[in-house]
């Protein structure tokens, strides 16, 4: 989040409600080598971050599974860099490349992986986390179909009031759903498995 507002403030004329982040470091854009830096650190954070709920998940399955699709988000942090968009006008103008579509495929999958990765860690704790994460999950898809109504205006170049804002509730959205899943699974490691142990008695 400090990477999208920031980044965003040294570009003049952007507006993080009406241009996309993946704006920030498209190629040409004045932004797209401050980009490169914090982006980097937050692939390494975030892919840690999947390592330590892999060491976390106690024999929990759903877990663990979570744990692998954040490590796989994470990864994809190598990949975005090889895959930047053209800017508005360059695609407008018809001068979009394979990166372009390389951005679209990554950004896809990518949102594919946040989904999953709550929808099985959800699976691995009490009703509060997971109904916590059903209500986060159904903000992502609302706002996420927001995006993806707007999102061919971009390569028309023609106006998208809100598609900044929509992208940015979705990250903000996942990130703290991030710090709470940190928070849960710092209570400690046994957390999962006496959720399975109440499962079992239930049964």
């Amino acid at each position: 989040m400090a990477m999208t507002a920031f980044v965003a403030t040294e570009w003049p004329g952007y507006s993080s409600a009406a241009q996309t982040i993946s704006e920030l470091s498209a190629i040409g854009a004045p932004t797209r080598s401050i980009w490169v830096v914090p982006a980097a650190l937050y692939t390494v954070l975030i892919t840690a971050f999947g390592w330590g709920v892999l060491k976390s998940a106690n024999g929990s399955l759903p877990l663990r599974i979570a744990a692998w699709l954040l490590l796989a988000y994470g990864a994809l942090g190598l990949v975005w860099p090889l895959a930047p968009m053209h800017a508005r006008e360059v695609l407008a103008a018809g001068g979009g490349t394979m990166s372009d579509t390389l951005h679209l495929v990554l950004g896809g999958v990518t949102v594919t992986l946040m989904l999953l990765t709550m929808t099985f860690a959800a699976a691995a704790f009490g009703e509060g986390f997971r109904f916590y994460s059903f209500a986060s999950l159904a903000v992502l898809i609302v706002f996420g179909v927001l995006t993806f109504v707007d999102a061919p205006r971009i390569a028309a170049n023609l106006p998208t009031p809100y598609i900044g804002l929509w992208e940015r509730i979705n990250i903000g959205v996942f990130l703290l759903w991030v710090v709470v899943l940190a928070t849960v699974l710092l209570r400690g490691p046994a957390t999962a498995s006496a959720t399975r142990r109440g499962h079992r008695r239930a049964a």
